[in-house]
């Protein structure tokens, strides 16, 4: 994609696609410019709007922006997609792509303190639930990882073994060395969760139609959530993708178990009741979830800075990782027992 960071004057260009709304605004300011993604706040009138320039192509922006109007005209709890002259919510400009949207004013929650986190849990539950029953239109190009995990975690496993090879051959490096003395339990554990699933309800659960499964958003946390009353917002739905909802839970768990340190079986169980408070979750998708889990995804994006990015990695880093991983296992079986 162009790196348009350092364009000139972003605000002309704001008030040339505005105008394909109608618009004309009378304060403009960019909050956000991180390469083509840009964000806009827009005043006009007695109203505040986002304009943002998206970085995807146009068959995916299809499928993300669509779902966002299917899940606001369900009364789920995401911005409104304004729509141009034309009717369109997405309007291309220039060779590039943007969506309006209303601008939403709540209070960012704090995914550290326990009352934020069961409202944005209880809100990623409610934005599971509505999303059901969404169908691309024509153009799309459709967002999926149903049915993917077993081939990801395979491919996570020899990515494993194939920096096993490298860390031999830079033992003395710092990371390669800690890489070396964990990566046989860490593969060891991917090799249980493979084993897992193989023998779990996965296949049967990914051949259902389409429509029965959620949106799942990918990237849900800090930023992504704003409380306005007793609502939570779902922001930035560029990501979105069918999947079992377990798999954001599965993040947000992840993320709350490596901040505190250690695994702990009230909090996840905590966690897990917010969630079902809005959204039941079936015995089958309670076992993928702890499958999830199980897999070193942490491990696995720790390491990966150093043999896929060239980052270098402290060995305590990456000890600390793998001990956490390897803690997790007896927390997990106890899930739901």
């Amino acid at each position: 994609m162009d790196n348009r960071t350092n364009e000139p004057n972003l605000n002309q260009l704001a008030e040339s696609v505005l105008a394909e709304y109608g618009l004309a605004a009378e304060r403009l300011n960019v909050i956000q410019n991180k390469g083509l993604k840009t964000l806009w706040k827009v005043s006009h009138k007695d109203r505040t709007l986002c304009l943002k320039r998206l970085k995807h192509e146009k068959e995916k922006a299809i499928f993300s922006v669509y779902a966002q109007v299917y899940i606001y005209e369900k009364g789920g709890n995401v911005p409104r997609v304004i729509r141009n002259i034309k009717g369109e919510p997405i309007t291309e400009h220039e060779g590039q792509l943007f969506v309006l949207y209303e601008w939403i004013d709540g209070k960012d929650l704090d995914f550290e303190s326990p009352g934020d986190l069961c409202k944005g849990v209880k809100g990623l539950s409610a934005f599971h639930k509505v999303s059901k029953g969404f169908q691309p239109p024509q153009g799309a190009r459709e967002s999926s990882k149903l049915g993917k995990w077993p081939k990801q975690y395979e491919s996570m496993r020899k990515k494993m073994l194939e920096w096993k090879e490298e860390a031999s051959r830079k033992s003395g490096q710092t990371g390669h060395r800690a890489y070396l003395k964990y990566a046989d339990s860490m593969i060891k554990i991917a090799d249980a969760a493979i084993d897992a699933i193989k023998h779990s309800a996965y296949n049967s659960m990914s051949m259902v139609d389409i429509n029965q499964i959620p949106l799942c958003h990918q990237d849900y946390g800090r930023g992504n959530a704003l409380l306005v009353g007793q609502n939570v917002y779902v922001l930035d739905l560029d990501g979105v993708t069918y999947d079992f909802s377990v798999r954001d839970l599965r993040k947000i768990i992840g993320k709350k178990m490596i901040k505190s340190g250690g695994w702990d079986k009230d909090k996840i169980s905590d966690i897990l009741e917010c969630y079902k408070s809005c959204n039941e979750l079936s015995f089958d998708e309670l076992e993928l979830l702890k499958i999830d889990l199980l897999f070193p995804h942490w491990f696995f994006g720790e390491v990966k800075n150093i043999f896929q990015k060239n980052k270098p990695v402290k060995d305590v880093e990456v000890e600390k990782a793998a001990r956490l991983e390897e803690s997790k296992i007896p927390v997990i079986e106890r899930l739901g027992g």
